[in-house]
């Protein structure tokens, strides 16, 4: 990707590297695909002493694709992707049900130099989103904003600066209508297959800080260490093994540094992929 990207790709690097793949539940995947070329994707969560489940099929062809997925919830999420209408442009056309408001229209423009993202709600009164980002993969400015047409208010506005270079991410973003700034790096060690992160949150609100500190190394080209640690004094650290193509195991344990007489929480996820 030569230009900014969408607005969510700002601080991405940093928020994968501290926080993606760490789980404390059990989590088992298997897909497997049809004769015709339909991927059939079946995911069971165990949570304390509950199970959720959901199957989702995806269907391609050409630039269609057509996802259906349901779970043990009794919902059904359907979405319907359309790439390169035009260079660079992308729709969107997502419903669930039996929830009939969440019918939801989205377009995706990417450009050298802007990627704009713009959706509606398929309802009377919709909530409408626009997020926006300038400049360049070294240097971008974006906003997000969401307002409700049935009470004319803002529900949702955002801003955000990113900085990048060969080995370092810098972003900066005001979230929660402007209560809370997030400052986040990512850094990939000189000549090494290690990489650091850390992100500082201040809520202007309470008055409060959060403060997370992240590394990766990849041991060989199949398997990954992370380990994580906030000023509340919880560390997280997993191994994840990629033994085929798309298929992986991975566990992750948690463990509150202030109160060690609680159990340490454990989480496995294994993927299957033929």
């Amino acid at each position: 990707m030569v230009g900014p990207g969408l607005y969510p790709e700002i601080g991405k690097k940093a928020r994968d590297l501290l926080y993606r793949d760490y789980q404390t539940d059990h989590k088992f995947t298997l897909t497997t695909y049809t004769s015709n070329g339909v991927a059939i994707t079946a995911t069971s969560t165990k949570k304390a002493d509950l199970i959720f489940g959901e199957i989702q099929s995806q269907i391609k062809n050409k630039n269609i694709t057509v996802d259906v997925k349901a779970n043990s919830d009794s919902n059904v999420i359907t979405t319907v992707t359309v790439d390169e209408l035009t260079p660079g442009l992308k729709s969107i056309l997502s419903f669930a049900v039996p929830d009939q408001r969440s019918g939801k229209f989205e377009l995706q423009y990417l450009h050298d130099y802007a990627g704009v993202s713009a959706s509606i709600g398929l309802t009377a009164n919709p909530v409408v989103n626009l997020s926006t980002v300038f400049g360049s993969k070294a240097l971008a400015v974006g906003a997000d904003v969401s307002l409700d047409t049935a009470s004319g208010n803002l529900t949702k506005y955002n801003a955000g600066l990113s900085f990048t270079n060969d080995d370092l991410i810098a972003s900066l973003n005001l979230n929660n209508k402007g209560d809370s700034l997030t400052a986040s790096y990512y850094h990939v060690v000189q000549h090494s297959t290690t990489a650091v992160g850390a992100e500082l949150t201040h809520s202007f609100s309470s008055n409060e800080n959060t403060l997370t500190f992240g590394t990766q190394h990849t041991l060989d080209p199949l398997t990954v260490v992370k380990a994580r640690f906030n000023n509340s004094g919880k560390f997280s650290a997993l191994l994840q093994h990629e033994w085929r193509p798309k298929s992986a195991w991975t566990i992750s344990a948690e463990v509150d540094t202030k109160a060690i007489e609680k159990s340490s929480k454990v989480g496995l996820a294994v993927a299957l992929k033929p």
